[in-house]
């Protein structure tokens, strides 16, 4: 897009310097060769992160189809590079290896399609590629693999009726084979985003910091700067594991999901620098997970007197669980929120073993003592939780 489109001097310049004159994007094609790609090892590091569902990009705005798709014609990894089914060999892994729910993102939309640069000329009153390419390939995708959450993106600026969006979501809720565990975004065409769908994403990187009346995601990247893998990238381009369980803890006190891209490259790796962050996350939720899963917002989502404590609720135990991010250096933590009841009220630090003691400070909520622990005593390096039961 930024070298054959928008034709950013510093893309155009990469391409005359690096390849051949006359290198087409399409040549590009059989340098994805994956050969590295190991869809068992990619199962077990999405399982360690502490996941609940993987969304696997089947193609995007380039048209290339990981799957080998009836309708994209010598432009797929069946038929190029790989050579082989890329979203089954993920969706068997992942089903046979781990708990996650599988899911497919699919871009409506082609930027090079002559199908579709034909039907955007006309604005849109011809309706040539959704009918010969986007539904067929959609309805595919479904029958074929049985995704649970399809990830619908790119409109292309042209309005649902145009993509028959909700045609296809009709058979897709009632006739199809994963009507009754299907879950889908928001992302169905022009005035569709934020507005309509099984959870808003709103747009990328999506993190409003307060409480939404509806579901919704943070769909994010771990490389601050792109959603695919960067050969030159620097260390600081990727936010740290203290970035990222803040996004998280974030999220989920105001009722969202976090959904963590990370790019793999084109031999088929997932990248050791994002194998480990998941990897920490995943540690995180180990200790940290009971305030996370499950649970719902609680009547305030941060806190009025420390900055940087966020709530969430775990109704069957009737917990609230406060999780800060910054160890406050005078070992006790004052909470502006939660108002505590002498004798009842108990606070517990996720991970150590004793109830830790607190003092109630009337309308301005209470203090708690944190326990002094050494760094190799800490239940977690990064956000601490502390449950609390019995408040009013």
């Amino acid at each position: 897009w930024y070298w054959q489109k928008e034709k950013r001097a510093p893309y155009v310049k990469f391409m005359e310097a690096n390849y051949p004159p006359g290198f087409s994007y399409e040549d590009f094609g059989p340098l994805f060769t994956a050969e590295f790609f190991d869809p068992n090892q990619w199962a077990d590091i999405l399982k360690a992160s502490g996941a609940k569902y993987v969304v696997l990009t089947s193609k995007h705005h380039e048209g290339f189809t990981l799957w080998g798709s009836k309708y994209s014609w010598n432009w797929n990894a069946v038929d190029v590079g790989p050579k082989r089914d890329l979203v089954a060999e993920l969706a068997t892994s992942v089903r046979s290896r781990t708990d996650l729910h599988f899911g497919l993102y699919h871009s409506l939309f082609e930027w090079f399609n002559p199908l579709f640069l034909e039907d955007a000329t006309n604005v849109f009153k011809t309706r040539k590629f959704p009918t010969s390419k986007s539904l067929p390939e959609l309805y595919e995708i479904v029958t074929k693999y049985q995704p649970e959450i399809i990830w619908s993106d790119g409109n292309g600026n042209a309005p649902d009726t145009y993509w028959n969006s909700t045609g296809f979501l009709a058979w897709l809720y009632n006739d199809s084979p994963v009507r009754d565990t299907v879950v889908t975004n928001d992302r169905w065409g022009v005035g569709s985003i934020c507005t309509h769908g099984g959870f808003y994403t709103c747009s990328d990187r999506y993190n409003p910091g307060h409480l939404l009346p509806h579901k919704w995601e943070n769909c994010m990247t771990i490389d601050k700067r792109s959603w695919g893998y960067r050969r030159n990238a620097q260390l600081d381009d990727y936010l740290t594991t203290e970035d990222l369980v803040k996004q998280l803890v974030e999220t989920v006190s105001c009722g969202g999901n976090l959904l963590m891209n990370i790019g793999p490259t084109h031999d088929g790796r997932i990248a050791v620098i994002f194998e480990e962050r998941l990897r920490q996350m995943g540690a995180w939720l180990q200790v940290n997970g009971e305030a996370i899963y499950g649970t719902k917002p609680w009547r305030a989502q941060n806190d009025t007197v420390t900055p940087e404590v966020w709530y969430t609720f775990s109704p069957k135990e009737g917990k609230v669980n406060a999780i800060f991010l910054n160890w406050p250096v005078s070992g006790t933590l004052e909470l502006g929120e939660p108002q505590a009841k002498l004798g009842e009220t108990q606070v517990k630090l996720t991970g150590y073993k004793e109830l830790l003691k607190w003092v109630a400070l009337g309308e301005k909520g209470m203090a708690i003592a944190l326990p002094q622990l050494t760094p190799k005593q800490l239940p977690c390096q990064w956000g601490w939780t502390l449950q609390l039961t019995d408040i009013n």
